[in-house]
This record gives structure tokens, C-alpha cells and sequence, in this order.
């Protein structure tokens, strides 16, 4: 990182917090006292492009250095991030206040936005909340209720979730694709669906109809909704919606049949502890067939992080529902780690969710 010294166009302070935040195991700062903005073009340039001349040839003569992110859930910038998040504030402070005024504002707003109310029921990051966000319909007491709701609908998250849900199919008809070219039938199975409507959605714009479809879920009332959206939709013959816990690795494993498309959508987002992760991606490397393709999800940033933890409520038991942000480059690692190799990466325009495809490696 160059700094020039006398720059007037932009503060300093952030500069340093920037540097000091950066994940690299390697890395250097110059602050270049008589410089101005042009740091490249500065009468004695040459200091600045021999500093950065040198960094850039020594890290040629070094092989890769990555660092191991497997511990990222313990310590951090993204653990301490979520441990502050964690900490309730006093009421009596202009912070707890304008909290509490925010979680105020929903309860009266779930009175009205049938969006807000079933957040508030069965949690917003629930798989029925999931759902309504998708079909993405404001729906209300009256007009005053359908336009909260259409408020809230239209958040930078739900929009964000709605976008990788595009994405998602995005990928999951390349993997189709790749394996009718290899004349070899699509078996999917997806752990953690919620009531499956996106799937559907998926399976609805393609021309390579699976020969088995197994769709899990932890929550009872979500199977039922999602069996009964498969007979709605015909596909009952191929597929079954069933009970599961996607952290179980052993149950995980003893699905039948194995599956060559593993989808897992919007869950690891919800759970910092990484041993939990990777004991779910271990289970899913024994259902899913060498060769076989995974299609995960990532949240490496959200901008309503604190009013997501101060505000909302999670689907367990009405706890705040406080994330830990996983950098992409941590959950690729857990990934790999489980036997999976990376193909291709989506992410919306605002950088909040990324949806990834990955391929089994042999054993």
C-alpha cells in the first residue's frame, strides 16, 4: 500500500484501517512524505514504482503462501465482527433506543405486511419467510399493508436473495448440461430446501428432467409444503421431500440413491461454526457421486448486518439472528478440504451473495 504524504483529496485514517484489516499474511505499507495525490506521478515516482517493483518480483520468487482460513469462526475480522454484533446495547443509550424503535416499528408493521408477520412468527431467515420472498407478492391488510409489504420485499436482501436464486439456476442447468453430455441421468438432491419452490422453479426452465429428486429439511411443516408442491407441479413420480438434519454427516451419507447434483442454498450463511460446515460437506462428499457437481451459496458481505442482528429474529427459537460474514475464500477452503473442486462463481451486483459450482473429485 502507498500512501502519498501530502495527498489532500483523501483522508489517511482509512488508508491505515484498511491496511491493518487486510487478510494477507503478507503485506506492506510506504507512506511517501512529499507526495501528492499522483503517486505515480510524482516527480520521483521511481520511489514508488521501485517499492512496488520489489514486493510485486519477491512474491513471484515465493511459491503461493495461502493462508488457513479454517479457524476463521474463532478469531478474526469476521469473528470479532459478529461477537460485537452479539453483545446486547443499554435501552437507555441513543443506540439501544433507536434499536428498540426499529424492533418496534416491525411489530406494528407485522401487523399489517403479512411478509414482516410471518418473519416475526416463524423467523426471517426461516425456510416459509425463504419462500415468500421468492414468489415475491405483497400481500397485507389493504392497500396501507400491501404497500409496507411491497417495502419490505423490495430490501437490498431480499433482493439479493431473490437474484441468487437466479443464479443458482443459472449454474444448476450447466451441471445438467454437463452430465446429459456425458449420457449419465440426473440424480438431485438438495439438504436443506425449505419448501423446495426454488428447485421447482429451477427444474420448470430446463430440458434435462432428473430421474430422481430428493429434497431434505429439518422443519416438518416445510416437507409437507414441499411434498404437496410436488404433486402440484408433477414431479412427485421422481421425487420425495423427507426430514433430515443437513449437519448429520452420517445420515447425509446414507442417501439413496447417491446423488450426481448436491445443492445446498442459503444454509451455511446461518451457522458460523465451521466444524458443523464441514462435517455437512463431508456427509454431502459421500452422497454425492465422483464426477458429480455441487452447487453452494456464500454471503462474503451484507450492508444490514447490524440491523439484521438488531432487529430480526432467527428461526431458532426467536434468537437475534446475527451472522457471521464468511468470506468467500474460507468457505472455498472448507470446500476443497471435502473433496470438491471449484468450476465457477456467480454474485449479484451489490457483492452480497455468491452461488458457486463445484465437481467431485475422485476418491
Amino acid at each position: 500500500l502507498l500512501i502519498s504524504g501530502r495527498d489532500w483529496v483523501v483522508h489517511h485514517a482509512p488508508q491505515h484501517d484498511f491496511f491493518a484489516r487486510l487478510g494477507s499474511t503478507v503485506k506492506e505499507k510506504h507512506v511517501l512524505a512529499d507526495f501528492l495525490h499522483d503517486t505515480f506521478g510524482e516527480r520521483d515516482r521511481s520511489v514508488a514504482i521501485a517499492a512496488a517493483r520489489k514486493f510485486i518480483l519477491d512474491r513471484f520468487d515465493e511459491p503461493p503462501n495461502f493462508p488457513d482460513l479454517s479457524q476463521a469462526d474463532r478469531h478474526g475480522a469476521t469473528y470479532e465482527e459478529a461477537q460485537l454484533l452479539s453483545r446486547p446495547l443499554p435501552t437507555l443509550t441513543p443506540r439501544g433506543m433507536y434499536w428498540w424503535l426499529t424492533r418496534l416499528g416491525l411489530r406494528i408493521g407485522g401487523a399489517l405486511s403479512d411478509g414482516i408477520r410471518l418473519g416475526q412468527e416463524t423467523g426471517y431467515d426461516s425456510g416459509r419467510s425463504l419462500d415468500y420472498i421468492y414468489r415475491n407478492t405483497p400481500t397485507g391488510r389493504g392497500y396501507l399493508g400491501r404497500l409496507v409489504d411491497r417495502i419490505y420485499l423490495d430490501a437490498i436482501g431480499w433482493r439479493g436473495v431473490r437474484l441468487r436464486k437466479g443464479h443458482l439456476e443459472e449454474l444448476l442447468g450447466i451441471a445438467m448440461a454437463a452430465l446429459a453430455a456425458e449420457n449419465r441421468p440426473v440424480r438431485l438432491l438438495d439438504i436443506a430446501a425449505g419448501q423446495g419452490r426454488y428447485i421447482i422453479d429451477a427444474l420448470a426452465g430446463t430440458k434435462h428432467r432428473p430421474v430422481s429428486l430428493t429434497l431434505r429439511d429439518y422443519d416438518e411443516t416445510n416437507v409437507r409444503t414441499g411434498n404437496a408442491l410436488l404433486r402440484e407441479h408433477g414431479l412427485d413420480d421422481i421425487g420425495r421431500f423427507e426430514p433430515g438434519d443437513a449437519f448429520d454427516a452420517k445420515s447425509l451419507a446414507a442417501i439413496d440413491p447417491q446423488a450426481n447434483v448436491g445443492i445446498v442454498s442459503g444454509l451455511y450463511e446461518l451457522f458460523s461454526d465451521n466444524e458443523a460446515v464441514s462435517r455437512s460437506l463431508n456427509g454431502l462428499a459421500q452422497a454425492i457421486e465422483a464426477g458429480g457437481y455441487l452447487i453452494y451459496t456464500g454471503q462474503p458481505w451484507h450492508p444490514q448486518l447490524e440491523l439484521i442482528a438488531r432487529a430480526l429474529t432467527s428461526h431458532r427459537q426467536g434468537q437475534a439472528w446475527v451472522m457471521r460474514r464468511r468470506s468467500q475464500a474460507e468457505l472455498d477452503q472448507l470446500v476443497a478440504a471435502a473433496g470438491f473442486e471449484k468450476l465457477e462463481q456467480r454474485i449479484d451486483e451489490w457483492g452480497i451473495f455468491t452461488v458457486s459450482l463445484a465437481r467431485r473429485r475422485p476418491v
